[in-house]
């Protein structure tokens, strides 16, 4: 028997095209995609579904080319909450992490005094961590997606090159920026080596990044899903916020509220 037609919801033209994509617990992610100027100023879809509208920039750019926060975007998790759980203080952590995500904190100063509660740690630790890490369902996908078709994808991080390195290296990640856990005899010393990856950083690596490759500003994708990440959507030519916090919410173009990556995927046509 044929595949049974899938339900199109309203306002979707006959030649759209149907995308799904496998989720968690057997579940899956579904949309639609086409070509069109309708629906660009939309402001609701139908009931169940979200609207997401990609510019003709980033749609007819040379080649896909994204820019993409870690923690609660490209992995699930806080990696900062993960080594805090080593030391017994993943609850005080996870609060100054969610305050900081949503702006009431500085970011740099919050991330001082999360580090310094790591204080004692040994070394080792780290490569449990990174081994616990969990990708966000899609983001290999794009990333393989992205690279395949000549494109460029890179992480720019609030959180740890030690941990973020060897996951650059094994899922094919362009390039990555992130801070440095200060390291002392064979144990974490509680600082950031060097200065912190904050939200002006994050644009700065964006437009290092996209001037590398020649890659003009207005056909970039910046994603992310806290107040770190403004800056970073801003500057670039989509800025997608990825179940975003309010701050980010306010000043993105596109907010995706289902927790794969493969909306962006298809937001850059792969």
């Amino acid at each position: 028997m044929p595949d049974r037609e899938p339900d199109r919801p309203a306002g979707v033209p006959e030649h759209a095209e149907h995308l799904t994509a496998a989720a968690e617990a057997g579940t899956a992610v579904e949309g639609w995609r086409w070509m069109s100027d309708s629906w660009a100023a939309a402001a609701e879809a139908p009931e169940g579904w979200h609207a997401v509208r990609v510019p003709a920039d980033v749609v007819d750019a040379p080649m896909p080319f994204v820019v993409t926060d870690v923690d609660s975007t490209l992995i699930q998790d806080e990696v900062v909450e993960l080594l805090a759980a080593h030391a017994g203080r993943e609850a005080e952590v996870a609060e100054v992490t969610e305050r900081a995500m949503r702006g009431e904190l500085d970011f740099a100063q919050s991330l001082h005094a999360r580090v310094e509660a790591l204080g004692g740690l040994p070394v080792a630790v780290i490569e449990e961590v990174v081994a616990r890490v969990r990708p966000t369902p899609g983001a290999r996908d794009l990333i393989a997606a992205v690279t395949g078709a000549g494109g460029r994808i890179y992480a720019v991080s609030g959180g740890f090159t030690q941990v973020l390195a060897p996951l650059a290296a094994a899922w094919g990640l362009s390039g990555f920026c992130a801070n440095e856990l200060e390291i002392a005899d064979g144990h974490l010393t509680g600082r950031v080596a060097g200065s912190v990856v904050d939200r002006a950083v994050k644009e700065q690596m964006l437009r290092q990044w996209a001037a590398e490759a020649e890659m003009p500003l207005l056909g970039t994708l910046g994603c992310g899903d806290g107040a770190n990440d403004i800056d970073l959507l801003t500057a670039s030519g989509c800025g997608v916020a990825l179940c975003g916090k309010p701050a980010l919410r306010e000043v993105a173009d596109a907010c995706v509220d289902v927790p794969h990556l493969a909306v962006v995927r298809w937001m850059l046509g792969l």
